[in-house]
């Protein structure tokens, strides 16, 4: 296993949840890393993404502001801060690693840039 996602759960409207990441070295030292979600019965999208040095991060619109990427690259693991939760936020959460070197917000945020896949953990946010 490359990529292990763990920290999802049930929480209310307005609560937090820290999701983890944690990779084997050699897949944690791909150029990005990136968290995208899938709720049920639509199709998965990009949540957050942060290149290797921790310099270029992007969010999705849905939740800037409230949540926050991070990565401990001496844990090899990355991080999902998710904050002021909403029921929309619903889903099963994905990391992944990419091992290009792109930059760019069109590239960062393409699950199809990505090779390596956690299964997921779910995040419930009642209302």
């Amino acid at each position: 296993v490359q990529l292990q996602a763990c920290g999802g759960g049930l929480v209310q409207a307005g609560g937090s949840l820290r999701l983890s990441c944690a990779a084997s070295e050699r897949t944690f030292n791909s150029n990005t890393m990136g968290w995208f979600r899938q709720a049920p019965g639509k199709e998965r999208e990009f949540v957050a993404a942060i290149r290797k040095s921790g310099d270029i991060r992007y969010y999705a619109d849905s939740v800037k502001g409230r949540f926050t990427i991070s990565r401990d690259n001496a844990k090899n693991t990355v991080y999902l801060q998710m904050n002021n939760l909403k029921p929309e936020d619903t889903a099963v959460y994905y990391c992944a690693a990419d091992q290009s070197g792109g930059s760019y917000y069109y590239i960062m945020s393409n699950q199809y840039e990505y090779e390596y896949w956690g299964q997921g953990t779910e995040v419930t946010v009642s209302s």
